[in-house]
């Protein structure tokens, strides 16, 4: 769904898409490395969800810059292309969340899971109404609007895993 989400993005001038799509690759990267130290010592799994915090952190940042270079060098995206993106990562995202939450409160490493999924789910229903909203008004403004919020959400729920991390490498 990433690559699906960042070429619609790049094609439809949708930096809430973009943003969407790059807090996906964070959160695949996330997935990767929450199975890969399922089965490890406490602190290797503490030390891998500092590191997940610190990528998605950046990502974040990243997503700010994109934000501030659309004000910069504004496009109308195409409003049609970002609400179908948008089902559909809605979609997909809803079926992750469903899978990791009978399990969040048993692993660190699959709460931090849990927590993308259910940013990605909030991340994706500001995608659709962004492009309700371009649609309706014919204006970037609810595209980059969205592309902050995600960005907001992204750079909180990174520090709140790198707190969370923090937390788990003293116990």
């Amino acid at each position: 769904m990433f690559a699906v989400e960042a070429v619609s993005g790049l094609v439809a001038h949708s930096n809430a898409l973009l943003a969407d799509s790059l807090d996906m690759l964070g959160d695949a990267f996330v997935y990767g490395v929450s199975i890969a130290v399922l089965a490890k010592h406490p602190s290797v799994r503490a030390k891998a969800s500092l590191a997940k915090g610190i990528i998605m952190f950046v990502l974040g940042l990243f997503v700010v810059g994109e934000n501030i270079y659309k004000i910069i060098n504004p496009v109308i995206p195409i409003a049609e292309t970002i609400t179908v993106i948008g089902l559909l990562a809605l979609l997909a995202n809803a079926v992750s969340f469903m899978l990791l939450l009978k399990h969040k409160a048993k692993d660190l490493n699959v709460r931090s899971a849990w927590i993308c999924s259910r940013n990605d789910i909030v991340a994706n229903i500001g995608v659709i109404i962004a492009g309700l909203l371009v649609a309706k008004f014919n204006s970037m403004w609810p595209d980059v609007m969205v592309g902050f919020i995600i960005a907001f959400i992204v750079l909180q729920s990174s520090l709140q895993i790198i707190k969370e991390s923090f937390r788990h490498s003293i116990a």
